[in-house]
């Protein structure tokens, strides 16, 4: 079934969402957007899906972050974008079943804030983690609310501040993701972890999800809502957007 771009298929109890645009790396479009929340609402009404996954098309990209195409330009616009993408990627903590994140290839910017989001990440041991907002003048707006709780603050910084991309052995060594796996075993693995979920008493599992995230989605991500529009409108960030158009390296000021 297609739900926007995404693809949504029910295998038994467990809900695999494919992000299905390759073309654009399946960066975060409208229509990625709005099939992840489709397919997350259908979760939700479903009794009979205990776990759902998430994952992505092709050989090389979970994917890519925004979609820098339709980047906005003025203050009132940029603050309708960053209060559309933060609720979005906020929507994997306010689901009350399990999600997987089953991480095929490059997640970058929002698609590795969309992978943390989730409860689990397995990790194919092709793929690579990173924030590279900071080559855009920018910061990830949802990383910087969540990321030092998993990796500690000086790595979060670091991560935040160079953008440099890290390893899927890395990633496992820090605690982003869950296990790593060879490739090709991907969604097999993820599956299999699913079904182990699946088969636990329901109301615990719920209960478990939502005393560890107890608290999230606070005072922290409205400020973030808030104090974004302010970055994007920097010089820094119209020389980094160009540069990144142009193939080019930016030069800040």
């Amino acid at each position: 079934m297609r739900l926007g771009g995404v693809e949504f298929e029910k295998r038994g109890r467990v809900a695999l969402m494919t992000l299905d645009e390759p073309h654009k790396l399946n960066a975060l479009s409208t229509g990625i957007r709005d099939g992840i929340l489709d397919s997350l609402a259908k979760i939700e009404a479903d009794d009979e899906i205990r776990v759902g996954i998430i994952t992505g098309s092709g050989e090389k990209t979970f994917c890519a972050g925004a979609d820098l195409s339709n980047l906005p330009v003025t203050p009132a616009q940029v603050r309708k974008f960053i209060g559309g993408v933060l609720p979005f990627l906020e929507a994997p903590e306010r689901c009350s079943k399990p999600l997987i994140a089953a991480v095929n290839g490059l997640a970058y910017g929002g698609g590795f804030e969309l992978a943390i989001a989730c409860d689990f990440i397995i990790s194919s041991d092709r793929a690579k983690f990173g924030v590279p907002e900071i080559q855009l003048g920018l910061l990830p707006g949802f990383a910087v609310v969540r990321l030092h709780e998993i990796v500690g603050r000086p790595k979060a910084k670091e991560m935040s501040m160079l953008g440099d991309p890290i390893s899927a052995e890395e990633a496992h060594r820090l605690g982003i993701a869950l296990k790593v796996v060879p490739h090709a075993n991907l969604i097999d693995e993820a599956m299999q972890f699913a079904e182990k979920l699946a088969s636990k008493p329901r109301v615990a599992i719920d209960m478990a999800k939502s005393f560890y995230n107890r608290g999230l989605g606070g005072d922290e991500m409205r400020y973030a809502v808030d104090a974004f529009p302010f970055l994007f409108m920097t010089d820094d960030v119209k020389e980094g957007v160009a540069a990144f158009r142009e193939k080019r390296k930016p030069k800040f000021a």
